[in-house]
């Protein structure tokens, strides 16, 4: 009768339960696993043998059949190498099929019995847990990371053997050490900032409502210092968002034994040279990409104009949608990716263009195809377009220090803790608002209503830019405390969307 040892298959970020079934039989001695594994996994029976042999085991001189349930699922990594071995194990007699119950299996083998850790043993602890078992076996490298899933016995060893002796009853690993995540700790302060009072304004507004903001000054003006500040005015990760993010870190490979858990907000800076499968994700195995690893942090994109621009379309969905979905021939998997997208640009190629010290060396048509390569439907999910000018030296010779992050944070905090209770959902921000929602909480003056009317006319502003600008206004409201918008809020809203005709070349 078959031996059936439960096991997981990673699907994004999501881990599905799976039955690896081992049936030994009589007919010429080989191994054939079934059901849509990959190369990985058919090369287990490779390092199973020798792990086995190496062990003290017999590999079975018979006919295996492994077939890995449900079939119609692919299965991938090197995960499947300890359920494998147990399996075997248990067919032969060499461990008591009772005590599998209860228990899954995850890991990898090396050559000598030594277990390896596997990527995605966070999502697999969380699985295991909700999926109703008890303990969870897998190697003491993974231990602490999945020790995070609360009630979930986690048992790690070193060895296959040890997991042979555990089985039968006769050894019991030590507990995992319990991770303690330490508090954020950021070496850069908002406070380092000399000048740029209108930039710290507009990031303090892209952080309480989770806007998308565009920079665009000269080079050393301050575009990507103020960007790399950004992280330390947003409130801290709540306990449900570092598990979602530390999911998928845990997926792609990222977390270590001695940080098993993201207790920051993610800053992602991808080269310009980037492709559109390492932006958005994908792959032959279907890989996070950097938008995923930004979940509820920042993708910060220096140098916008140099970027692939097919990568840079592919942006506008995730934007929207706050995940990705990416499809293909070996199947379909749906990452998160709600992220707060930073971008900083010169305002031509040479990156003088309106600088009153330094003359541009670029001609308007060379100005017009540089930013040409930011096409609309882009810019229109930038909620906020600022033009960052260069610093008078005197400013940076002043022994002035701006506001810290510290003191900017606390506003952050008020203000996002007014849209919470407006909409009831935790981590729900002004930016993440429909055109019904809009309507229903953006309610604005007479006189903010008849200025943002003028302003549409005026800037040619689409009706996406058109709401982008009132859920902008809504959070300047909220950082004063406001339940309705005036004027005045519009008014400061449209200064970040003034560059929309420029930029388009209009």
């Amino acid at each position: 009768m078959p031996v059936r040892v439960f096991t997981v298959a990673l699907s994004g970020v999501e881990a599905i339960p799976v039955e690896v079934e081992v049936d030994l039989s009589f007919g010429l001695p080989g191994t054939t696993i079934v059901g849509l594994p990959d190369s990985a996994v058919k090369e287990s029976r490779e390092r199973v043998r020798s792990a086995l042999r190496n062990s003290g085991y017999d590999y079975p001189d018979r006919k295996i059949t492994v077939n890995l349930a449900p079939a119609d699922l692919r299965k991938e990594g090197s995960g499947f190498d300890l359920p494998l071995a147990v399996g075997l194990l248990a067919a032969e007699g060499k461990i008591p099929r009772e005590a599998l119950k209860e228990h899954l299996f995850l890991g990898e083998l090396s050559l000598d019995g030594r277990l390896k850790g596997v990527r995605g043993a966070l999502p697999v602890a969380l699985s295991a847990r909700d999926l109703g078992f008890s303990r969870l076996v897998l190697p003491r490298e993974n231990a602490r990371e999945a020790s995070l899933a609360r009630d979930l016995e986690i048992l790690a060893f070193e060895h296959l053997s040890q997991v042979v002796e555990y089985l039968h009853g006769r050894f019991r690993p030590d507990p995992p050490e319990p991770f303690e995540p330490p508090p954020p700790r950021y070496e850069v302060d908002l406070a380092d900032l000399v000048g740029q009072e209108q930039a710290r304004r507009a990031l303090e507004v892209a952080a309480a409502g989770g806007h998308n903001l565009l920079l665009i000054g000269p080079p050393g003006a301050g575009k990507t210092m103020l960007a790399r500040r950004l992280p330390t005015i947003l409130p801290e990760l709540s306990l449900e968002e570092a598990l979602e993010t530390s999911r998928i870190y845990s997926v792609a490979g990222l977390l270590s034994p001695e940080r098993p858990f993201v207790t920051e907000r993610p800053f992602r800076s991808p080269h310009h040279t980037i492709s559109e499968v390492g932006l958005i994700g994908g792959g032959t195995q279907l890989r996070p990409g950097e938008i995923s690893l930004a979940h509820h942090g920042i993708l910060f994109l220096d140098e916008l104009p140099e970027f692939n621009r097919r990568a840079l379309e592919a942006l506008r969905e995730p934007l929207e949608e706050g995940r990705v979905t990416i499809t293909r021939a070996t199947g379909s998997v749906t990452f998160p990716a709600r992220f707060m997208l930073v971008c900083a640009m010169n305002p031509c190629r040479c990156g003088h263009y309106g600088d009153p010290r330094r003359a541009c060396r670029c001609s308007p048509q060379e100005i017009r195809r540089y930013r040409s390569k930011l096409s609309g439907p882009l810019l229109d999910r930038l909620d906020i377009h600022l033009e960052v000018p260069a610093v008078d030296h005197r400013e940076l010779s002043a022994e002035r220090r701006g506001e810290p992050s510290e003191a900017v944070r606390r506003r952050v905090e008020a203000a996002r803790r007014r849209q919470e209770e407006r909409y009831g959902r935790t981590g729900y921000l002004n930016a993440h608002l429909g055109p019904r929602e809009i309507q229903k909480w953006c309610q604005a003056e007479e006189s903010a209503r008849k200025l943002l009317e003028r302003a549409c006319e005026r800037l040619g502003l689409s009706a996406r830019a058109y709401h982008r600008v009132l859920k902008l206004a809504r959070t300047i409201a909220d950082l004063e405390g406001e339940e309705k918008i005036s004027a005045a809020h519009v008014s400061e809203a449209l200064q970040y969307r003034s560059l929309d005709r420029i930029l388009l070349g209009g």
